[in-house]
């Protein structure tokens, strides 16, 4: 690689919190001849407290055990020890010479503070296994868990042979319920076979007895080639296991695991539970193995961080048993958030409905949080404002550096940084001395035709967790702070869900940056099928960017990080618009539409709404509307009895966006007028529509008609000055 000390060293110098100590010198064997050059940096920074970290993530155990028998040194429980990778994502790249902006920016996010701590989910597993099949691969499977769990078998399907040896608890029935997670999976299956499994000592009597064969080494009767000559409970009257007017049964059993080797998996979803394995049939075999060797570990007591942050406050699912927004429930692919809408009143003080999430199915793709408009729906490993951060950092210290037109690629820590891993190393072998044999013309000079690129100098590499995890805010907020694009590197990993999600959120964050004018595609999702696929992908040409980067720090509240990143767009919008149109899947911005016709200014959408954005005028009757805080959750249009609301997604930005931020008028009604001391008390049309509806009603005639046009002071009024005419109904 080329590496340039001095460069990066000024580079970071102008970064806040990052350290250019140990710059001083570029090591080209720092985990082999130049050991000792760590293990005094080791030693110093175990003295003075300060942070450790290495620019090499192929020999980080090496380093770890070179820490562990260095005098001096602090354990890396006391001071943890940083790994950053420059090679394979900068300097291997066939503009490894021109990365030095890009190596300084990962060396300052490297250096940045760990993310604030988060409460952990617990599990706790006894090694009670259930395996699910044929009897044949579940006999087999069972085989090799057996030594390390207690391991239980339903044969779901008849055929094949069981052992002979009664090892352990087995039965045959056909799975009715399937749910839960590692610790905690309930498994209930229905019986109907005349044999008992459970009962039955495998003596074969009934095999041998039975004149049809209907019986095999399964040991059920296949009731179809069953003639009922019922030899086969003769022989079996010792033992009781065959009974043919038995019931069928149902059994519920709890287990800690489950080894799924049915044709089709118990669970529909994309990510099933943890302690949950599948393998079609049992058939692939190194799949069977993995799965094996995955369950035998699974025992004893495990912890994972809660993900997710859920502000019931925020949350614009449903108020009043009526449902608005359901964008967390349709995107989580492992069936975690399902719908509280039935709840009615208050809760611990606050407006009934809202979603439920299990934390214990959560796997923290984080997906939740990217599409729900509110921000009631959080992630927190880490969140958004460390998250913010390290974006910061990068373009920070990367244009400090000069670089230019940053392109930040987002990507898994696990599948989406092996398949970088891939490309670098790729590139390196398809362009440097390692270029196999023939893979050049005679007489060529430079790379091999066709040969790989690598990563762009220009593209920063953001490891999260999940690329699900981070959506719109962020996105915005790293143009605001000068990336010339996002893109998010897709993986296996990713489900179709989140795949839509994603491309729906790209589609409204780029309609909002073309509407203001910036030209160019600022958003992309990259597939990394392939390596060549994935190099030509990366080479798309740089889309503008602000003039002026924008020096806000994220904030843990979506629609306020939101807010500051479009505040900072329009101000320096080459074409500033007084409207940009969204599209409607997924946006998070919007007005309401009222149809003056319909529209009885009952205010059922006042209450509906959950962000403050429709609100009443207490001096006249009018529906008044600040579209800032609108969500575009759809709550006011379902609950408006009249079907008069309808949503229209848009960024309005009037008055160079201080419109949106100001409660206006969207509807109003000529008040109606007592008729008897003519004070305002309700609308027209309001008054009209009851009179009409109860006109043909007997107990709404006559004075009691008239009294509905009254304000209630007159109408009690009126009723005593006239008790003859009084009816139960006015009472």
């Amino acid at each position: 690689m080329t590496l340039d000390a001095p460069a990066l060293s000024r580079a970071l110098a102008k970064t806040p919190g990052a350290s250019t100590e140990g710059l001083e010198t570029v090591h080209t064997l720092l985990c082999r001849r130049e050991a000792g050059a760590f293990q005094r940096a080791a030693k110093e920074t175990g003295a003075s407290g300060d942070e450790l970290l290495v620019a090499c993530t192929q020999e980080s155990r090496l380093f770890l055990e070179l820490n562990d028998e260095t005098e001096g040194a602090a354990r890396v429980t006391e001071r943890p020890i940083h790994f950053v990778n420059i090679r394979e994502t900068a300097g291997w790249g066939a503009e490894g010479g021109q990365a030095t902006a890009k190596i300084a920016a990962l060396i300052a996010a490297a250096q940045l503070p760990p993310p604030e701590p988060v409460a952990t989910v617990s599990y706790r597993s006894q090694g009670r296994c259930l395996v699910i099949g044929a009897a044949d691969v579940a006999e087999e499977a069972a085989a090799l868990l057996e030594d390390k769990l207690d391991v239980s078998v339903l044969v779901s399907q008849p055929g094949g042979s069981l052992g002979q040896r009664h090892a352990r608890a087995t039965h045959h029935g056909r799975v009715t319920q399937l749910r839960g997670w590692l610790g905690s999976f309930h498994v209930a299956w229905e019986s109907g076979n005349p044999i008992d499994l459970d009962v039955c000592t495998r003596c074969n009597a009934c095999v041998q007895a039975c004149p049809e064969g209907a019986i095999g080494f399964d040991y059920q009767v296949n009731l179809d080639a069953c003639k009922s000559h019922r030899d086969c409970v003769r022989v079996c009257e010792a033992a009781g296991a065959i009974s043919f007017q038995r019931e069928p049964l149902t059994h519920e059993e709890d287990f800690d695991l489950v080894l799924d080797l049915r044709p089709e998996p118990g669970f529909s979803q994309h990510q099933p539970p943890q302690g949950y394995a599948f393998v079609a049939g049992g058939s692939d075999l190194r799949a069977l193995n993995a799965a094996v060797l995955k369950l035998r570990e699974l025992t004893g007591e495990f912890e994972k961080p809660k993900f997710f942050k859920y502000t019931h406050k925020l949350c614009a699912h449903s108020r009043n048993e009526q449902t608005g927004c359901t964008a967390c429930i349709d995107v989580c692919s492992t069936k975690a958030i399902r719908s509280d809408a039935s709840r009615k009143g208050k809760t611990k003080g606050e407006l009934a409905g809202g979603v439920v999430v299990e934390p214990h199915l959560c796997v923290g793709c984080g997906a939740c949080s990217t599409v729900c408009p509110s921000g009631a729906m959080a992630f927190a490993y880490p969140g958004t404002a460390d998250q913010g951060r390290r974006i910061r950092t990068l373009l920070n210290t990367y244009a400090h550096a000069g670089g230019k037109e940053a392109a930040l690629l987002i990507h898994s820590e696990e599948a989406g940084s092996r398949a970088l891993d891939a490309l670098g190393r790729a590139t390196r072998s398809s362009r440097g001395s390692l270029a196999p044999k023939g893979s050049a013309s005679p007489g060529q000079k430079g790379p091999p035709a066709g040969a790989l690129k690598g990563l762009p100098a220009r593209v920063l590499p953001l490891p999260v967790w999940h690329t699900a995890s981070v959506g719109l805010d962020l996105w915005l907020t790293a143009i605001a702070q000068g990336a010339s694009q996002v893109w998010v590197l897709l993986t296996e990993e990713e489900a179709p869900e989140y795949r839509q999600a994603l491309r729906e959120q790209m589609d409204v964050a780029q309609a909002l940056l073309t509407g203001l004018g910036y030209a160019g595609a600022h958003f992309a999702l990259l597939e990394a099928a392939d390596l060549p696929t994935l190099d030509v992908a990366l080479r798309q040409p740089p889309a503008a960017t602000v003039k002026r980067p924008a020096a806000y720090a994220a904030q843990a509240d979506k629609r306020a990080t939101l807010e500051l990143a479009v505040d900072h767009l329009l101000a320096l919008a080459p074409t500033p618009a007084d409207e940009v149109p969204l599209p409607a899947a997924g946006s998070p911005f919007g007005t309401l539409v009222v149809n003056a016709d319909k529209c009885t200014l009952c205010l059922s959408c006042v209450s509906a709404c959950p962000e403050a954005a429709l609100a009443d005028n207490p001096e006249a009757p009018q529906l008044r509307f600040i579209e800032k805080n609108c969500v575009q959750c759809g709550l006011c249009a379902t609950t408006c009895p009249e079907d008069a609301i309808t949503l229209q997604p848009r960024l309005w930005l009037a008055d160079g966006g201080k419109a949106r931020k100001n409660a206006r008028v969207i509807a109003q009604a000529q008040p109606w007028l007592c008729v008897k001391c003519s004070k305002p008390f309700g609308t027209v049309r309001a008054i009209e529509n009851m009179l009409s509806k109860l006109a043909g009603h007997s107990a709404f005639q006559g004075a009691a008609a008239e009294r509905l046009k009254m304000c209630s002071d007159c109408r009690v009024v009126d009723m005593y000055s006239h008790p003859n005419e009084v009816r139960i109904t006015d009472l």
